[in-house]
């Protein structure tokens, strides 16, 4: 027995019959000759069950013997620690890669659970930019840097293609900062569907989108959207269907899928209202509840005027194909057009109607009831916004007086004498 070296493995000449040499430093090390030749690597242990097991490192020629030592002395530490390496390397066979995660999830009731809209929009995010990136990766061994390292590389377009599609023509995938987050955001959800502990995307900052900050602010705003949407309209830039939908959603805070894929039998103007049922918007699918849109006498209108269909028909009809009306692109025209606030998306003229209704003095329960939300707190943040508006308005009102008393402090007539004071 003597210390396994290059030189002792060189030596070691095959026989009839296959044999083993022992390290003389590292017990249950050692290197299993056979007649053909070949010599492999291996560590010998007991596991916790007293079980005696061997595991096969590596052959020589492929590991030299200080690497096969490195891991022979690892494994030693996987027992001294409870663990059976034999046992944890097949289990890492098994182990499912991200993309079979991904391939599951997209399979599963929690996903088929979802709108249309979004399982498209998900797909798209999952197909895109996750499996390119980490489809291949065992997810038991991502960490928070592959996460990080996956997020900037769809930020700055290092999956951006242009491909053709069935039902649109062209997707043109650009990447980007919001890209990139609500990938990060998918991912984290499909990680904890799986059951994935520890989650690699947990601790991985990706920014905010802004969308509660960004809003139309005033009357103003407004007006340059509605113009920009009925020049656009009459000059065909935009679709009607298209810049109904989007007038829709400006007017009544609905979601951008609820109206994309809004339908004719959820549809009653004699009631002037929209009635969504629970698998037809987000959070009916979690409480069970029906989702009531009360329509402004304009919003009826947009409604009366698109041509109508069957019950099953979309209310505002797609360009081609047999899937919901596409709005993201023609709104980003709009919204540089109209000259907006860049990080406006769709869902900030959601978030612009709760606002409005929180700066004038709605209640959060009646703003849940509004806006279609779950929880209370959701409609409590457009409070704790209103407030801070509120602050702002104020101190930007006082500004003016301010600067008066301010000027009158410095005005040698305005001293304690003149005031009635001793001097």
């Amino acid at each position: 027995m003597s210390k396994i070296t290059k030189r002792v493995v060189d030596a070691a000449t095959p026989k009839q019959s296959r044999y083993i040499v022992w390290d003389s430093e590292l017990k249950g090390f050692g290197l299993l000759v056979m007649p053909s030749g070949v010599k492999s690597y291996f560590y010998q242990y007991r596991n916790t069950e007293g079980r005696q097991r061997r595991a096969t490192i590596g052959k020589h020629g492929e590991w030299t013997p200080t690497e096969a030592r490195a891991k022979a002395e690892d494994h030693r530490e996987a027992v001294r620690a409870g663990r059976d390496p034999l046992a944890d390397k097949r289990a890492l066979k098994a182990a499912p890669t991200v993309g079979e995660i991904l391939d599951a999830y997209l399979e599963s009731e929690s996903f088929k659970d979802k709108a249309a809209s979004t399982q498209r929009v998900d797909k798209g995010r999952i197909e895109r930019h996750l499996r390119p990136l980490l489809g291949r990766k065992l997810a038991h061994s991502l960490n928070s840097e592959d996460v990080k390292r996956t997020f900037n590389a769809i930020r700055e377009g290092k999956t951006a293609k242009d491909e053709k599609t069935r039902k649109r023509g062209r997707a043109r995938v650009t990447g980007g900062p919001g890209t990139a987050r609500m990938a990060i955001e998918l991912l984290r959800s499909v990680f904890n569907w799986a059951n994935v502990k520890p989650n690699p995307c947990d601790g991985v900052k990706t920014g905010s989108s802004g969308t509660r900050e960004t809003i139309l602010e005033d009357a103003d705003s407004y007006r340059r959207l509605f113009t920009t949407l009925d020049r656009m309209e009459a000059e065909r830039r935009v679709r009607s269907p298209v810049a109904d939908a989007i007038r829709l959603i400006a007017l009544t805070g609905c979601r951008r899928g609820e109206a994309a894929g809004l339908l004719w039998r959820h549809v009653d103007l004699k009631q002037g209202r929209i009635l969504l049922p629970p698998q037809s918007h987000k959070t009916g699918r979690k409480t069970g509840k029906p989702r009531e849109i009360v329509l402004p006498a304009e919003a009826q209108k947009i409604i009366a005027r698109q041509a109508e269909g069957g019950p099953d028909g979309f209310v505002f009809a797609p360009a081609r194909g047999d899937g919901a009306i596409a709005l993201s692109k023609a709104w980003r025209k709009v919204r540089k057009e109209a000259n907006l606030p860049e990080g406006l998306g769709l869902h900030g003229l959601r978030h612009s109607i709760a606002s409005h209704l929180a700066m004038a003095g709605a209640q959060a329960a009646e703003i849940m009831i509004a806006m279609g939300h779950r929880q209370l707190s959701t409609a409590q943040r457009y409070i704790h916004f209103a407030e801070t508006k509120r602050q702002t308005l104020a101190e930007r009102a006082a500004s003016v007086p301010l600067a008066g008393m301010a000027a009158g402090d410095g005005d040698p007539a305005n001293t304690s004498t003149s005031r009635g004071g001793k001097e």
